[in-house]
């Protein structure tokens, strides 16, 4: 099968390596085979194999094809719900294991690429900005949460004066900055996890998408060229999961984001924008996330849409957002804009599990991947090895069922999120 190149995006222009592997050709056998090449299947991989386990990957594309390689870059701590959600949701004690696991996770990202050298632009900090008024307060009580209640010292408050000195963005009304989250080149970052699973004796197979497996004391994972067989088998394969796995899809909804890139801008220009070069986002409901490029472009995602088709002209369709918080680029050349697929939950957190005792699956970061399906990846190759504690610590996150499954998840997805843009729209 031919695979598909990457998107014509700005992180492809500037990958830093181009890696091929070879697609699966034949009957092949491994103690685990993973299907996805993005984060999570590669993560596991490298995990796998530091146990010693022998590893088969099948990417139906490149890796890190998918919203691995298209994302926004950032690093984010904690989970994709705040912790007082959590708190309701499950208990403060299990919060404090996950609020734990989403630092590992950050870690995680940071030591992968110091073991294994990869050049992915990483760089440190987030600011959060409140895009409403009444939402100083909640940003106040919630750094004085972290503080108190998890003993978490690298998140403080950012008045709106100060603001103003950090950013020339508009419509801001003060802001959190997180000194230990992280930014990076998710493209570079993916590639990296390629060669390294590949260095460390994963086996990647690109252009091999799977069309169906079966269970059993082993499985049988087939592609239109080949099939492996395997003692454990993990789906990695996120927005992507489409009909592979019935059982699970019915828990994520597959939605697509937008990303521009500008030309490379004037150094003087660029710290206006922000002043620090950290990783920024907005408080909407539909986010709006930003960041500076090595090269000083401003990477900006925004922009929803309810059509399962990508807008004609994606950089202009992101541009608007871009204004709207930053009007002195409005002569500033939009060099790339793109899009990408991913995976959302009802409740923002992640969905991880056991299918029988042999297949296990990870997915619906909802936004919050680098970190996430970075950790999964270590954690799945804990549960196959035989410790399976710090995997049930998220497998045991209530995940729901969309209303009416995979039939009648869009339609009410499209109602909500036109409820909810309209709420952002209106205050």
């Amino acid at each position: 099968m031919q695979n598909k190149p990457h998107v014509e995006s700005w992180y492809a222009a500037s990958a830093n390596q181009q890696l091929a592997f070879p697609p699966l050709q034949g009957e092949s056998t491994a103690d685990v085979c993973i299907i996805g090449g993005g984060y999570t299947g590669l993560s596991t991989a490298i995990h796998l194999r530091k146990l010693g386990y022998s590893v088969i990957v099948l990417e139906a594309n490149k890796v890190g094809w998918g919203a691995s390689g298209r994302n926004g870059g950032h690093v984010g701590t904690g989970q994709r719900a705040d912790q007082e959600t959590l708190e309701k949701m499950v208990g403060l004690d299990h919060a404090k294991a996950l609020w734990q696991l989403g630092l590992e996770a950050v870690a995680t990202v940071c030591s992968l690429i110091d073991e294994f050298s990869i050049d992915c632009e990483l760089k440190t900090g987030n600011l959060h900005v409140a895009s409403k008024a009444r939402e100083q307060a909640d940003l106040i009580a919630e750094v004085e949460h972290l503080r108190s209640v998890y003993d978490y010292q690298k998140i403080r408050y950012v008045e709106q004066q100060e603001l103003a000195q950090m950013t020339s963005g508009q419509g801001f009304h003060g802001a959190t900055l997180d000194t230990a989250a992280r930014h990076l080149h998710p493209l570079n970052y993916a590639i990296g996890l390629a060669r390294a699973a590949s260095e460390t004796g994963a086996v990647i197979h690109e252009g091999s998408r799977v069309i169906s497996y079966s269970e059993g004391k082993q499985v049988t994972v087939n592609t239109d060229a080949g099939s492996v067989r395997a003692s454990y088998l993990v789906l990695g394969c996120n927005g992507y999961l489409e009909k592979l796995e019935p059982r699970t899809a019915g828990r994520i909804m597959p939605i697509n984001n937008y990303m521009l890139a500008t030309e490379p801008l004037p150094e003087a220009l660029a710290r206006q924008l922000i002043r620090d070069d950290t990783s920024m986002s907005d408080s909407l409901f539909v986010i709006d996330y930003w960041k500076l490029s090595a090269d000083n472009r401003l990477l900006f995602g925004g922009g929803e849409s309810y059509t399962r088709r990508f807008p004609k002209d994606i950089g202009r369709f992101v541009r608007k957002y871009m204004l709207r918080i930053y009007p002195e680029l409005e002569t500033t050349r939009v060099e790339y804009g793109w899009g990408g697929t991913l995976a959302i939950t009802l409740n923002r957190m992640p969905d991880f599990g056991r299918l029988s005792a042999n297949t296990f699956y990870a997915h619906g970061y909802s936004g919050h991947g680098v970190p996430t399906a970075t950790l999964a990846g270590k954690l799945l190759a804990e549960v196959i090895s035989g410790s399976a504690e710090r995997f049930d610590v998220m497998a045991s996150v209530p995940s729901k069922t969309f209303p009416g499954g995979t039939l009648l998840r869009f339609p009410g997805l499209v109602a909500g999120m036109l409820f909810y843009s309209l709420r952002d729209r209106l205050g």
